[in-house]
């Protein structure tokens, strides 16, 4: 096992006793922690609950919430619902496309970001509308996307 996921996960499974039960809120942690699933920490976790790979890796893959490939320090979602489409949610997503030179469902070669698209948000009366990370911003335009891109690259 890499080191660099080793050492950090024996100290995220000390706390948990080692039941079946516990799968589901150390895949959470371990999500949280690392991004993203590692394969070796799957492995471990089966091993620490005695459960056959197989099985971790099928909840796992169960939730859309579990990622298996590194994901950006920054989750940009573009809605994708009928109101942000009709308001051009299209040309939105185009934009930040264009400026971050990945599409939906890639990452960053820097790691820095991530893109993906949402079926709704339930924010219509703000459409379009994305989110990155937590915060969500409502009557977007391609230029409003260059402006917060480059609020976050100042802040960083």
């Amino acid at each position: 096992m890499e080191t660099d996921v080793k050492e950090p996960l024996d100290e995220l499974l000390s706390p948990y006793p080692g039941k079946k039960g516990d799968l589901i809120p150390i895949l959470q942690e371990v999500q949280e922690k690392f991004g993203y699933l590692p394969r070796e920490a799957m492995q471990k976790i089966a091993k620490f609950l005695s459960l056959p790979e197989s099985t971790v890796y099928g909840v796992s893959t169960f939730y859309a919430q579990f990622k298996f490939v590194p994901t950006g320090k920054r989750i940009i979602k573009v809605c994708r619902g009928t109101a942000c489409h009709v308001r051009g949610a299209g040309r939105i997503l185009g934009e930040i496309e264009r400026k971050l030179g990945i599409k939906p469902g890639e990452t960053t070669d820097d790691l820095e970001y991530t893109l993906e698209t949402i079926a709704c948000f339930g924010s219509c009366a703000l459409a379009p509308v994305i989110v990155i990370d937590k915060d969500v911003y409502g009557r977007m335009t391609t230029t409003k996307v260059g402006q917060i891109l480059a609020d976050i690259e100042k802040q960083s």
